[in-house]
């Protein structure tokens, strides 16, 4: 037998560090996904059978109510009745998404496995949304008690803010600052 054979057999009984590495990344990703699609969607039932459409629920006195509100444009409200049109742009940044956390995970690390996964799971919860009911239920309303609002949101939403900021940060900060890219 060669010692080609001889490092084939050993190497088929033993998983790679390098391999071990990205199926952790994978793993990751999904269930963290999984995760936030699971929140959200067990959220917006919980709002849309306890609270009524369209009359805001004061929380913190004018700073935070719960306003279940049926968005059918995209995120802050923008271009409106276009439900089906971001269904189908839905389906194409979730698998944007994927590919790209199998080019960028790998050299980045855990942060980017972390961004994704959030950004995928908060697609995924707005997609199921706008296939099942026609728009995206939002719920979360802040703002300034008699004053200013923000836009309404939902889990979904926060999680693709918490997703960009993270991405950001990984764009911006040096590698050694990230953590260890392989972990």
């Amino acid at each position: 037998m060669s010692d080609a054979g001889a490092t084939a057999e050993v190497d088929a009984g033993v998983a790679h560090p390098a391999a071990t590495r990205r199926a952790r990344h994978w793993i990751a990703f999904f269930a963290l996904a999984a995760a936030v699609v699971g929140a959200d969607q067990l959220v917006k039932a919980w709002v849309v059978a306890s609270f009524p459409f369209g009359e805001p629920v004061e929380v913190l006195d004018g700073w935070l109510r719960i306003w279940y509100v049926a968005n059918d444009g995209a995120i802050f409200g923008l271009f409106r009745d276009q439900a089906v049109l971001f269904a189908l742009l839905s389906v194409v940044v979730m698998g944007i998404i994927v590919w790209f956390h199998g080019r960028m995970a790998p050299g980045v690390g855990w942060l980017a496995t972390l961004a994704l996964g959030l950004l995928l799971g908060g697609a995924v919860g707005n997609f199921i949304d706008r296939v099942r009911l026609g728009h995206v239920v939002d719920f979360v309303d802040m703002g300034i008690p008699g004053g200013w609002r923000f836009y309404t949101w939902n889990v979904a939403d926060a999680a693709i803010t918490v997703s960009i900021a993270l991405l950001l940060a990984i764009a911006v900060l040096p590698m050694g600052r990230r953590g260890p890219a392989g972990g």
